[in-house]
């Protein structure tokens, strides 16, 4: 099996730059639905960094689930503040989401690090194993 190529967009304003990676979204539609003004599916591009304050901003993408969505602060002094706890957080009928910044280590011995938000998946049927694909949707999870 060959490894998909990891897409990585990145979206800045004067403080901050949003980074988005696509092949890690399960889609919960937080990003949108918590902050249209930025995220916007219907508009391209996707993030306007110039629809709300960057401390709004990094709020709504602190809530991100899957980790898809992260930012990096272009204030040197800002940056790893908000990594230093790390919270763990089962959904009901979905991931289990650990917040905070990690080392995961994947059977294929390879090591990813993962910051603000990860969603692991809880149900088994994720192609994308340990995590969430949003797949427990599908197959009606329970848990």
């Amino acid at each position: 099996m060959s490894e998909a190529k990891e897409v990585v967009k990145r979206y800045s304003n004067d403080d901050i730059t949003v980074v988005w990676k696509p092949n890690s979204c399960i889609h919960s539609k937080k990003c949108w639905k918590g902050l249209i003004q930025v995220f916007n599916p219907q508009n391209r591009p996707w993030v306007n960094m110039d629809g709300a304050s960057s401390k709004r901003i990094q709020e709504q993408v602190a809530k991100c689930p899957s980790g898809a969505l992260s930012c990096a602060s272009k204030n040197k002094e800002n940056q790893g503040s908000n990594t230093a706890k790390m919270k763990v957080e089962v959904l009901e009928d979905g991931p289990l989401l650990v917040h905070g910044s990690l080392e995961v280590s994947l059977s294929n011995g390879k090591t990813e690090t993962k910051n603000n938000s990860t969603a692991f998946c809880r149900c088994g049927a994720s192609e994308n194993k340990p995590y969430c694909d949003g797949t427990h949707k599908e197959i009606n999870f329970k848990g």
